[in-house]
């Protein structure tokens, strides 16, 4: 009895392992995801979208938001994407030292429900 029951218990952990993986991969896959190249201005989302502040006399603030948590995004003068992480670390660490600059990112483009973010694979300054 005790060996079927260690068994039994075997298999369930098996298949929950197994299930844990398989939703994992769904979860993090993006198929529907373009690549793209975006040029624009780094903005953090709080001040731009909040007081409409941005630029270069506010990129001191614009810093101070961002090592805050609030996040940065690209402006292309119509939109405003989101840096999205897809490796589960800090979005705005690539857009750092581009802050209310002119960027021209490559990364792969997602939309859901009205919102842009961009995966963000490689950020250059931009004329």
């Amino acid at each position: 009895m005790f060996m079927k029951t260690a068994l039994s218990a075997l298999v369930l952990a098996a298949a929950g392992v197994g299930g844990a993986y398989a939703w994992q991969e769904h979860a993090h896959g993006h198929d529907e995801a373009k690549k793209t190249q975006i040029t624009g201005q780094v903005v953090d989302i709080a001040c731009f979208v909040g007081h409409n502040s941005s630029g270069e006399k506010h990129a001191k603030c614009a810093e101070t938001c961002a090592r805050a948590g609030n996040p940065l995004a690209i402006f292309d003068g119509k939109q405003i994407f989101l840096s999205v992480s897809m490796d589960h670390k800090n979005p705005n660490t690539k857009l750092m030292p581009f802050i209310e600059k002119k960027v021209k990112v490559t990364g792969t483009l997602m939309e859901k429900a009205g919102f842009r973010g961009i995966a963000i694979e490689k950020v250059e300054a931009a004329q």
